[in-house]
């Protein structure tokens, strides 16, 4: 089906593990249009790498597809691209890659991780790595640039090096509440990058990127955002108190806040967003990349429904390690008990999960962060009905999920939100009857933008059902010393006044 570019239109990409996807997205959440092109990953052992290149050939094919919706030559309003948090790469002066992109979960910069006291999944021990094999020496007047995944993109979008957005430079040591790089850094300064907000405009769309990617020459390039940053914005999870829990391979919750939750572990980081406020959060290791491949999950699903609570009790770690609730490294997936049937293994995994959930949720009330807003549920997961009622089940709260679920209609709400921040009163027609453009806030473009496709409601009678097994949970990451005592202290004391309360 054609359309016709009568309300303006924002375009947001999303550059994730496996593809780059495209959305054509007008101000009231109309999808016109929609495009996605696969990515190869490299891996070797620790080491996951993907090609620059490839992500710029990726993006072009998505775009084009998204924007064949347009008739001829239909303006949009602007774009914005996300990017995997924590990917780095070198480039040259002209924004062209020198290395290959180091992957979010490359963990080969174990030394440089120690050295800086970071995650090896953080940017600046791979940066710091990469330039070492690159042979950067300070004063020498090497050609490179520490560069994010969405960088390379927007050079080639705007024909030239733009400045990186504070949401992707997070994890490369940028300090976003002193909005610039720490004094620490000072020797790497030749070869950090200009940083600038969200939502900021850092050019245009190139005449060559034009005839690439079928996107109108002169389109407003804005700053944009993690992908993690990315969805929250797609929930719409951006008022105060608010969180989006974003659940694929692994689970990311994210929530906004008037001002930094602190935590002195670090397990909890918090974004600058464009308006100022804070969007704290953390990732877990726990997720649906735990659950066995093969079955067809819509009908474990049902199987597993026979089994509440299951037999088993399972910390379903997709991978070595966890970040969130607690930092343990060491940390491995377990199961306390045997599973009586492969649906009652089902079960557990997915109830695992829930658990785990409702554990960062408590850990986030352990460092007061406000969590009485709404629960938005987004991610790949968020499309089983049935694990999006269990898990509002399981953590006794209301929750909801979009009809959209992609990172891309995050980026095309920070399009808008940025075109508008720009043009003001003097928008465009189109803007200016849809509300945008008038320096409206973040969270209003978005409640314009974001639709709610289901509402869940906790089953009261369900959510006692799980409460012994999640006691029992957090008793045993507390015994295999990776869960602090004080917050498995704080979590029975919150878990005893909710049996209390009901």
């Amino acid at each position: 089906m054609m359309f016709e570019c009568e309300a303006e239109a924002w375009l947001g990409i999303d550059l994730g593990t496996q593809s780059v996807r495209a959305l054509l997205v007008t101000a009231d959440g109309t999808v016109l249009g929609a495009g996605t092109a696969p990515l190869t990953n490299h891996r070797d052992g620790v080491r996951h790498e993907q090609d620059p290149g490839e992500w710029w050939e990726a993006v072009c094919t998505a775009s084009r597809a998204a924007m064949s919706s347009l008739r001829g030559r239909g303006a949009i309003g602007g774009l914005a691209v996300c990017g995997t948090s924590g990917t780095v790469l070198l480039a040259d002066a002209q924004g062209h890659p020198l290395t290959r992109g180091l992957m979010y979960d490359d963990g080969r910069a174990v030394e440089e991780a120690a050295r800086v006291g970071m995650q090896t999944s953080w940017a600046l021990p791979k940066a710091l790595w990469l330039l070492d094999a690159y042979g950067w020496k300070e004063g020498r007047g090497q050609v490179a640039r520490v560069t994010h995944q969405p960088d390379v993109i927007t050079a080639q979008l705007t024909g030239g090096v733009a400045p990186t957005d504070s949401s992707h430079a997070l994890k490369t040591g940028y300090d976003a509440e002193r909005e610039a790089w720490p004094p620490q850094l000072g020797y790497l300064g030749e070869v950090l990058p200009e940083v600038v907000r969200p939502g900021t405009r850092l050019g245009e769309v190139c005449r060559a990127a034009a005839e690439a990617t079928g996107i109108p020459a002169g389109t407003p390039v804005i700053a944009g955002m993690t992908d993690g940053c990315a969805a929250q914005i797609a929930s719409g999870a951006l008022r105060s108190g608010a969180w989006n829990s974003v659940l694929g391979t692994t689970l990311v919750l994210k929530g906004a806040s008037a001002n930094p939750v602190r935590d002195d572990a670090g397990v909890v980081y918090n974004h600058r967003a464009p308006d100022g406020s804070w969007l704290p959060g953390g990732a877990s290791s726990v997720g649906a990349g735990a659950l066995p491949v093969g079955p067809d999950p819509s009908e474990m699903d049902i199987r597993a429904a026979e089994y509440e609570p299951s037999g088993a009790l399972t910390y379903p770690l997709a991978s070595p390690g966890e970040r969130f609730p607690f930092l343990a490294p060491e940390a491995t997936a377990f199961t306390l008990g045997t599973p009586a049937s492969e649906a009652d293994g089902w079960a557990a995994v997915l109830q695992g999960v829930a658990f785990t959930e409702r554990l960062c949720l408590d850990y986030l009330h352990y460092l007061g962060a406000p969590i009485d807003g709404p629960l938005t549920f987004t991610g790949g997961a968020a499309r089983s009905a049935y694990w999006n009622q269990l898990r509002a089940d399981i953590l006794g709260r209301p929750a909801r999920v979009p009809e959209q679920i992609e990172p891309a209609l995050g980026m095309a709400v920070l399009a808008a939100y940025g075109a508008g921040a720009e043009t003001g009163t003097k928008g465009t027609k189109a803007v200016m009857e849809t509300g945008l453009g008038t320096g409206l806030a973040l969270a209003e473009v978005a409640e314009r933008m974001v639709r709610i496709r289901t509402l869940l409601e906790p089953r009261a009678s369900r959510t006692a059902r799980f409460t012994e097994p999640y006691a029992r949970l957090v008793d045993e990451l507390e015994t295999r010393g990776w869960l602090p005592t004080p917050l498995a202290t704080h979590t029975r004391t919150r878990l005893n006044q909710d049996t209390i309360d009901s």
